[in-house]
């Protein structure tokens, strides 16, 4: 293990200081923002306002539609998460416990989708989808996703898979446990740390993802959070106001969705870098 002398934990620790500083100031200026007026922010962007007005809220919620975009990007976000939780696994257990033709070729397969972007096919994408009538859809959304989560998810999950003792899966089948059995009630506990991290990389990918909405949604009814949040843009001014208001809005969700689960996301970040 390595050890730091005094100098050098001082260091780090002031490192960590000045980047904590770094990453909380941006963030903390749009929370006051979100109360101020737009005259406020021109005037003084970096002062505390006058006067709390919550009435921005109000105003963010109505007409950004907020309400309808956290149900959106909610329902695709977890819906996506969901099943690629349940495909990565599956095929990640297959491909670290089965030997059979070609499981080199097909793992190979799936992790060049880490090398080729997404955003690359988004013609073919729209084609695909316009065809099979999915576009302007939340489905077509959620199986998009589901698609380009799937490649990052198996190769971490068939890296924490590979280190399961295979003793372990030996003893279940002596006393007659079935694939299934050993998959759901002895792979699957043993790498929860890994399946949170899948988790939550993929929510937050999914939920701050404009790009894919921006270019497959049309219909405002189904706008996900940062296409609504889109609204306060303008071609000639923006209301930095309410896109201070809405920006806050939209990552509290994922915030406490980390706070809940952070201490398993540690964990398994941590045991995947001392593989």
């Amino acid at each position: 293990m390595l050890k730091l002398g005094k100098n050098s934990k001082i260091i780090i620790f002031i490192l960590f200081i000045v980047y904590s500083i770094i990453i909380i100031t941006p963030f903390l200026n749009i929370v006051i923002n979100s109360f101020k007026t737009l005259g406020e922010i021109f005037l003084a962007p970096f002062s505390l306002p006058s006067q709390l007005r919550w009435e921005n809220y109000k105003e963010t919620w109505n007409k950004a539609n907020l309400g309808m975009a956290y149900l959106n990007s909610f329902l695709v976000s977890i819906f996506s998460v969901l099943g690629i939780l349940i495909i990565s696994s599956m095929f990640a257990f297959i491909l670290s416990r089965y030997t059979f033709p070609l499981r080199k070729v097909l793992y190979l397969y799936v992790i060049a989708g880490l090398a080729f972007p997404a955003r690359l096919a988004i013609i073919p994408i729209f084609i695909m989808l316009r065809d099979l009538k999915l576009l302007n859809s939340r489905i077509g959304l959620i199986l998009l996703y589901m698609g380009t989560g799937v490649p990052f998810s198996v190769f971490l999950l068939k890296n924490f898979l590979d280190d399961i003792p295979k003793e372990l899966e030996e003893s279940a089948q002596i006393d007659g446990a079935s694939p299934w059995m050993i998959f759901t009630n002895i792979a699957l506990p043993l790498i929860r740390p890994a399946l949170v991290v899948v988790a939550i990389v993929n929510f937050v990918s999914i939920w701050n993802d404009f790009f894919f909405p921006l270019i497959l949604i049309s219909d405002r009814s189904k706008e996900t959070i940062p296409l609504a949040v889109s609204v306060f843009y303008g071609e000639f001014s923006n209301q930095w106001h309410l896109l201070s208001t809405a920006l806050w809005l939209a990552v509290v969700p994922v915030m406490v969705i980390y706070a809940f689960m952070s201490r398993e996301f540690i964990s398994g970040m941590t045991q995947g870098a001392f593989k």
